[in-house]
């Protein structure tokens, strides 16, 4: 079998000639284009990269002013005032009036910590805890150790005290 000479004839060299030409022009025109595509987009993504830059400058910025603020506020914070609640009075059927002269009496005695910091106070937190729960009260001529139930330290001082006779 032979190859039928088609080389020879005008039409099919015109042909192949047009085939070839037409692919050199669309990989020409395919590489024109995907070169402008490619190019917008590397511009797009450094754009971007440097919009994410100076977010993330702008974010550190807030960070650090807002941890410095923290920390002005956090050494800023003393005790305004010392509040003290016994939660039993009524099991052991004291009157009210006894109560609050009980509850001021607590009062009076921590009112040095008004005015100190925060911190300081909480880091003697036991200390203060021993204190209060190693005071004995008179009530009607009984006698009362306090027990100290719950310790909140804010700028007001909150202490929830149960007492227990002697």
């Amino acid at each position: 079998m032979r190859i039928p000479p088609y080389h020879r004839d005008p039409t099919w060299q015109r042909f192949l000639a047009g085939a070839a030409l037409g692919s050199l022009i669309s990989w020409v025109l395919f590489f024109y284009l995907f070169g402008i595509q490619q190019e917008r987009q590397i511009v797009k993504i450094q754009e971007q990269e440097e919009t994410i830059l100076n977010l993330n400058q702008k974010i550190s910025i807030w960070e650090e002013e807002y941890h410095k603020l923290n920390e002005q506020t956090e050494k800023g914070l003393t005790i305004q005032d010392v509040q003290v609640k016994i939660i039993n009075g009524n099991y052991y059927k004291l009157d009210s009036l006894s109560i609050a002269e009980t509850e001021e009496a607590i009062r009076d005695d921590l009112a040095s910590l008004i005015a100190k910091d925060v911190k300081t106070i909480y880091n003697g937190r036991i200390l203060l805890k021993k204190s209060i729960e190693n005071k004995i009260i008179d009530i009607n001529k009984k006698k009362y150790r306090l027990e100290v139930t719950e310790l909140i330290f804010y700028t007001d001082m909150y202490i929830e005290v149960k007492l227990e006779r002697l």
